[in-house]
């Protein structure tokens, strides 16, 4: 017995040791899939040779001697970086994931075939500038060159999911624009969550659901200094925070040459997107005869989509205008393959789209279209749930346009060498409509809101509306003189953070309803404290962590639970909180858990479970309009007894402290931000597979919340500890120096790298969590490499 043992240890220890040298087999293996940063490259393609200089942390200073060759390297850079995301975000775009992950993602497919980004790619290149085709074209030949000429091992994802990288297309570049697009416009959702509460809510029910903007809250194009005068800044006790969705946010603002400390406009820029790994961003300095630019780039784009060139430097933050319109088509009741317009019966256009399946058969569908849009009920389960007999939702959209030139804007404002060359190229901008500021070396700044906008022939956007009558059909575009722009303030200060854009008398519809203004007031708040500006003053306010939504909120909520001694460990530190949601205080946490059971407490015997999910956002200012007089969602309508608002406060408190005892322990002051406000960066593959999830991943503990300018958002409907999690936020952060556009300053979220077995994979995570900056100086750094890449003959 004691020998057939020791044979099965012997069996298993071999076991493990061959377990364990095929792990570094392929490891080994797999480091072939490394990008290069230095020695020299022969590829086929370029016309002379180029000169990639690489600082320590993998960001890339390109000389070349044209503009071809540049974004040839830019695009062989990506593609050795960043194939698989590349890869994976035409993929997404084009409804191809299903042919790679199988019928878990047949349903998203179905979307996208519907919206047919992909084919609207396809057109808008043909409606492109020959420069801008051309710049299109040497970026994809510089990926191409990376695809053909790769001598090792692809990317692990590609071994995972089974397959190998097609060609890249200008059309796939174009697809990045239109899914960012999508990602940034979110107001037809938003249509079909109000048309489905409707339903079960009284008007009035409804009315105090969703408050008005506030009228003392900023205006993008309004001057700050005007404001003051009329008192739109004062008491920010009131400050109410904007409503926290997954393509909210992002902050831009700028400081004149007169209130800066360098004698240049200052320039600061933060687009908050979803955090994921690898990132959205690839820093990248290109250096060419006739332009020198830095700045963010997008792996899959050839364009320096925020950044600066040698006199110009841009922004960008969502406009959050109402973009996007549901009709609702009545089909011929004596033809199905017709639908009702004003005119008569028009047939629908149609297409058949065949979705290939991993390890099944392949799908095919029919879209269809009406004048409006393609018709969304047919891939969209929510919104059917709408419709009754002989109806169909179709969605009006300009990002769906064959002759969108956005691409061209963003080559001509790359290009531009001032503040008006800038607006004369963003005149090309379709959609999506984004907010932002443009200043100059020659000290001018001004704030624009590009893009195409509908001008209705009635209604207001808020819900879908019928089709067959014309009545709310789109009649033009708003002119692009009269978009929202602002030049040159005498205060001195510009400032967007997704708030209102344009004061009540403008004479077009932007939006019905705005994100509300907690961070574009808190900017201005700290803006207008001092006179003076320097860099580093504009990277401390990008870390601002201060929620003047609970500084406008917790006097309203500590009065309604005085007398709860089991909770008073709890209350003294709120007591003493200063409002900063930093991740090594105890106080937010409790303040979060307490606003997160609210929430729940006030509106779930309400709001129908399946919608319940949208509105648990942690918005402060729709729970201070629901604890106001009057209001109809104290009262526990499951309960026999009559509450009131301060019983509910309590009870919610109960709820919240219970919770954190059950995840953290009996001490609130343990209780920290930190623990819980952790940004997880996951990979899109391997990071949801168990035992290898922890290896694939990493994380950082972040300050910041819901409302804060240092955005850390998180998803409140998910269970707690989950609920807490730093999902969302600031991808990108730039400070740009007018005066000197080299001391201009970038931190990513992640790393340069895609790679999980790169250095670069995640480096920039713990500095961006601090606020640390770097430059994108285009010289030889300590720990640097070059990279020669030469034509091949």
């Amino acid at each position: 017995m004691r020998r057939v043992t020791r044979w099965i240890v012997r069996g298993l220890l071999i076991a493990l040791v061959l377990l364990v040298l095929a792990g570094v087999g392929a490891w080994i293996w797999q480091r072939g899939s490394l990008a290069t940063l230095e020695g020299e490259l022969t590829l086929k393609g370029l016309t002379a040779p180029v000169e990639v200089r690489f600082d320590a942390n993998a960001i890339p200073t390109i000389k070349a001697e044209s503009e071809a060759d540049a974004l040839f390297a830019l695009g062989f850079l990506h593609a050795q970086e960043r194939l698989f995301q590349m890869d994976f975000t035409r993929r997404l775009g084009a409804g191809r994931l299903s042919e790679v992950a199988g019928a878990a993602t047949l349903r998203l497919d179905k979307v996208m075939r519907t919206l047919g980004l992909r084919r609207v790619a396809e057109a808008n290149l043909a409606a492109l500038s020959p420069a801008g085709r051309a710049a299109l074209e040497a970026y994809s030949a510089g990926v191409n060159a990376y695809i053909s000429q790769h001598e090792g091992p692809w990317p692990a994802e590609f071994y995972a999911l089974g397959y190998d990288p097609e060609p890249w297309t200008p059309a796939d570049s174009l697809v990045w624009g239109r899914l960012m697009a999508l990602q940034l416009s979110g107001n037809y959702s938003e249509e079909i969550l109000r048309a489905r509460l409707a339903q079960s809510l009284s008007p009035e029910e409804l009315k105090q659901l969703y408050p008005a903007y506030p009228a003392d809250a900023p205006i993008a194009t309004q001057d700050l200094a005007a404001l003051d005068r009329r008192g739109v800044l004062r008491d920010l006790a009131t400050a109410l925070p904007w409503d926290l969705g997954p393509k909210d946010a992002s902050n831009t603002w700028s400081v004149s040459a007169a209130r800066s400390s360098t004698g240049g406009v200052l320039l600061a820029n933060d687009p908050h997107l979803s955090l994921q790994a690898p990132g959205y961003w690839y820093l990248a300095r290109i250096e060419t005869p006739e332009m020198t630019l830095a700045g963010a780039t997008a792996p899959g784009v050839p364009y320096m989509v925020i950044g600066r060139n040698a006199t110009l430097a841009w922004s960008f933050t969502t406009t959050h205008s109402d973009t996007q319109d549901l009709f609702i088509e009545t089909v011929d009741p004596n033809d199905p393959n017709s639908y009702l317009t004003r005119e008569g019966p028009r047939p629908f256009k149609t297409r058949q789209e065949v979705i290939k399946i991993a390890g099944g058969d392949a799908e095919t569908i029919t879209v269809r279209e009406t004048y409006h849009g393609p018709v969304m009920s047919d891939a969209v389960e929510d919104s059917q749930a709408l419709l009754g007999a002989g109806k169909v939702l179709a969605l009006a959209w300009p990002a769906l346009l064959q002759d969108d030139r956005s691409g061209d804007a963003l080559y001509k404002l790359n290009r531009a060498e001032s503040v008006q060359q800038g607006l004369a190229a963003l005149r090309d901008l379709g959609a999506p409509q984004q907010t932002m500021i443009l200043a100059d070396t020659q000290g001018h700044m001004t704030l624009v809101a590009p893009g195409r906008v509908p001008i209705r022939a009635s209604g207001d956007g808020l819900l879908p509306v019928e089709g067959a009558d014309g009545k709310h059909d789109w009649v033009g575009w708003i002119p692009y003189e009269d978009l929202p722009r602002l030049a040159d303030p005498p205060s001195g200060l510009l400032v967007a953070a997704n708030n209102k854009q344009v004061p009540d008398d403008y004479p077009y519809l932007i939006a019905a309803e705005w994100n509300l203004a907690s961070r574009a007031q808190r900017i201005a708040e700290v803006l207008k404290s001092q006179q003076t500006w320097s860099p580093d003053d504009m990277r401390r306010l990008q870390m601002d962590s201060l929620s003047i939504g609970a500084r406008a909120l917790l006097p309203r909520l500590l009065p309604a639970v005085q007398g709860k001694p089991e909770a008073e460990a709890a209350l003294a530190l709120l007591r003493d909180w200063d409002f900063v949601m930093d991740r090594d205080k105890a106080a937010p946490l409790i303040y979060s858990a307490w606003v997160r059971a609210l929430e729940r407490r006030l509106l779930a015997d309400q709001i129908p479970a399946e919608l319940l999910a949208n509105l648990l956002v942690g918005d402060e200012m729709r729970l201070r309009a629901l604890l106001e007089p009057g209001s109809l969602y104290c009262d526990d309508k499951a309960t026999p007894a009559v509450e009131d608002c301060d019983a509910m406060v309590g009870l919610a408190l109960d709820d919240a402290l219970a919770e954190l005892v059950r995840l953290y322990g009996e001490e609130p002051a343990k209780w920290l931000w930190g623990k819980a406000h952790t940004a997880i960066f996951e990979h899109p593959v391997f990071g949801f597979i168990p035992v290898i999830e922890g290896m694939t991943s990493y994380q950082v503990q972040t300050d910041g919340g819901q409302d804060t300018v240092n955005r850390g958002g998180s998803n409140f409907a998910a269970p707690a500890p989950e609920a807490y999690r730093h999902r969302h936020g600031p991808t990108l952060r730039v400070v740009y120096d007018l005066a000197d556009l080299d001391r201009s300053t970038f931190t990513i979220a992640t790393g340069q790298s895609g790679n999980l077995l790169s250095a670069h994979y995640g480096d920039f995570a713990q500095r961006w969590a601090d606020g640390v900056a770097v430059v994108l100086v285009g010289g030889a750094t300590d720990g640097g490499t070059l990279l020669r890449l030469t034509p091949a003959p």
